[in-house]
């Protein structure tokens, strides 16, 4: 069979590599979170009604979306050849129509309405009626377009499966494929980021801080709480992620992470979600109520953190040093430790200074590409030397609590050598200068701690300052 002058292309996991339903549900829950509830009664009227009722009341901006940028050089050649290239898709018109004008290769759009779900046989009868019997070569993806393909003169295969390639073969004579990349493991772990469990540490340090670290049923306890809480904070993660895909896909890093690239879809995203935060109370439970009852609240404190305080200047960086502090706290929750007030005042000082080295580092960033504001974020270029002064002075205030501790009678039962850890001093005003002045040379890392494990001086400071603490207690050396 001879191919049609017309190519039509369908645009979810097509032209695009992600689903545009799913992309402007989650524009929908970050613009308007309270317009979720909606949307059963909206499905309840039909998918075309929900699809209406998502694109008319969320900002969907198409530029940002990942597409396929392989096909899309071939449909250029297609249409540079003579041929005719005509969208056609089950999403929305009114989202459909801004992807059509967002190219210049379209001839036509054809697209669901409030009443018609364009897909499948609703597909193949518009297109037939538009162009006849195998009047048309089609390009699309998954198994809906099973019934496109076979009324087509021609199938073009694009991001699709072994078996929706071979059910394709099956119908139609197949002209082009356009192989799809599945995910592997180290995507996974990414998307987790697993490398972010490192901040869960902060969970032993009460136990550290109480000198009971060799009390084996407690670091049995902690073990599990980690775990417990890392699998919360990977959910949180994905939420996160989910929920800033289009920040993230105007960033020169970020624009990598798996989401935002669509090395996996938003689908799976969603349902590993609720798997992550299911084990995670579940172990929070067994490790005891009053760690469940932290991990609870620092589960609503991050979404809230994710839905809307990121947005909010300095409140957000005041969120971030907090929920760094809430480790500490379920960490002598879990094992019933007393929490000092000098570990508390240096933990919110500290985490303080490095929440303010995060936005700077992304002012920064948009200071390099000469924009004048963070997308996604209440800040705007010109606050970086407020933002830089916040955070040197917050770092330096964690290095003044140190000093008043040595000075406190808090200190003398707990260490025989407590004068030592004025050694601290000095060596964690280094590494706060190190670290803003690595965030002025555009040299920091998006998160500071992830920073802080990959960075020799910053390691060096750590191994440092174990030192001080263990000869501070111990009296000997290594």
């Amino acid at each position: 069979m001879d191919s049609s002058k017309v190519i039509v292309v369908d645009l979810d996991g097509t032209l695009t590599l992600t689903d545009t339903l799913h992309e402007s549900v989650i524009a929908l829950i970050r613009a308007k979170p309270f317009m979720l509830f909606l949307i059963p009664i909206w499905l309840a009227k039909g998918v075309a009604y929900l699809k209406f009722k998502v694109a008319e009341n969320s900002v969907l901006d198409v530029t940002t979306l990942p597409y396929n940028e392989p096909f899309i050089d071939w449909l250029k050649e297609q249409k540079a050849s003579g041929k005719e290239i005509v969208l056609c898709t089950a999403a929305n018109e009114l989202i459909a129509h801004n992807v059509f004008k967002h190219f210049d290769f379209f001839d036509g759009v054809i697209a669901s309405d409030e009443y018609t779900n364009l897909k499948s046989k609703n597909k193949r009868d518009a297109l037939q009626k538009k162009y006849g019997e195998h009047g048309y070569d089609y390009a699309g993806n998954s198994s809906a377009d099973i019934e496109v393909w076979a009324g087509a003169s021609q199938a073009i295969v694009v991001n699709a499966n072994k078996k929706v390639l071979a059910q394709a073969s099956q119908v139609a004579t197949v002209s082009e494929t356009f192989p799809s990349v599945n995910p592997n493991l180290s995507v996974w772990l990414k998307a987790l980021r697993v490398h972010q469990w490192l901040k869960n540490l902060l969970l032993f340090v009460p136990l550290l801080a109480a000198h009971q670290f060799g009390n084996f049923q407690s670091l049995t306890t902690l073990t599990l709480a980690f775990i417990s809480f890392s699998l919360c904070a990977s959910s949180v993660y994905i939420i996160n992620d989910l929920l800033d895909l289009e920040s993230d896909r105007r960033h020169p890093r970020k624009e990598n992470r798996p989401f935002a690239s669509v090395k996996l879809p938003i689908s799976l995203g969603v349902a590993v979600v609720p798997l992550l935060i299911g084990s995670s109370v579940t172990l929070g439970a067994i490790v005891g109520e009053a760690f469940l009852v932290i991990l609870l609240l620092y589960l609503v404190v991050t979404a809230a953190y994710s839905l809307a305080l990121k947005r909010v200047v300095l409140l957000d960086c005041l969120t971030l040093a907090t929920l760094y502090t809430v480790r500490i706290i379920a960490g002598a929750a879990a094992v019933s430790v007393a929490l000092s007030f000098w570990l508390l005042a240096f933990s919110v000082f500290i985490f303080l200074s490095l929440a303010f080295v995060k936005r700077y580092a992304e002012l920064k960033v948009q200071i390099q590409e000469g924009k004048s504001s963070a997308h996604g974020r209440g800040y705007i270029v010109s606050d970086a030397p407020l933002l830089q002064t916040l955070g040197v002075s917050s770092g330096y205030i964690s290095a003044l609590v140190i000093a008043l501790y040595v000075q406190s009678e808090d200190i003398i039962s707990l260490y025989a050598q407590p004068l030592a850890i004025w050694l601290v001093l000095p060596i964690l005003l280094f590494w706060v200068s190190w670290v803003w002045l690595k965030a002025e040379r555009g040299e920091m890392h998006d998160d500071p701690i992830v920073f802080a494990a990959k960075d020799r001086a910053s390691l060096a400071v750590v191994a440092l300052i174990i030192v001080v603490f263990v000869y501070a207690a111990t009296g000997t050396t290594f």
